[in-house]
């Protein structure tokens, strides 16, 4: 049984007799608590899908709850649903759009190491890779020379995305993005 303050975003826990999909974790430190950390996590049921607020201390213990995970690949949307292909045995995974919103930007028909976790057979969420390759459509027109500096502009990627990038790269660059900080790395 893992402490509060081990569980990481897109853990599936069990609380209160259900369970949840922790998408969100903000850790504080009241002042004049003696230095005990408070996790205050946004979970989301399984079932349902209704949001909950809970707050944990860093010593309390949760439950880890029985998931699995699939190596898939992005199909197609249909409607509000994203389908998602097993690469084993294409077994078609449907997730609704609200439920991986803030993955959305980084996934297309490219992206590799995509991974959905289900909990009793139902999906219920995707863990993104590391870093996505992804095409800028639109930035300001690059500078010649403007690799010494380390100034930035605005560019707008193939999902929908918009992440800073040094000067001297172009529209039509492959780029590389950190899905954690959408933050540019390096050229593709």
């Amino acid at each position: 049984m893992p402490k509060a303050s081990d569980i990481k975003k897109n853990a599936a826990i069990e609380h209160n007799g259900k369970v949840y999909i922790v998408r969100d974790i903000t850790r504080s430190v009241p002042q004049g608590r003696a230095g005990g950390s408070l996790y205050r996590m946004r979970l989301y049921d399984v079932v349902t899908n209704a949001k909950a607020d809970e707050t944990f201390k860093a010593e309390d213990m949760l439950n880890f709850a029985d998931l699995t995970r699939n190596q898939v690949m992005f199909s197609y949307v249909d409607g509000d649903e994203y389908v998602f292909m097993d690469n084993e045995d294409y077994t078609p995974f449907h997730l609704n759009k609200e439920s991986i919103a803030d993955e959305i930007p980084f996934i297309n028909e490219e992206t590799e190491g995509l991974i959905v976790i289900s909990v009793d057979g139902v999906p219920v969420g995707v863990n993104l890779p590391a870093t996505v390759d992804l095409v800028i459509v639109e930035t300001a027109p690059s500078m010649k020379g403007a690799s010494a500096s380390a100034r930035t502009k605005p560019a707008i990627l193939t999902t929908g995305l918009t992440v800073q990038v040094p000067e001297h790269i172009a529209e039509g660059d492959k780029i590389k993005i950190n899905t954690e900080e959408q933050k540019f790395i390096s050229r593709a």
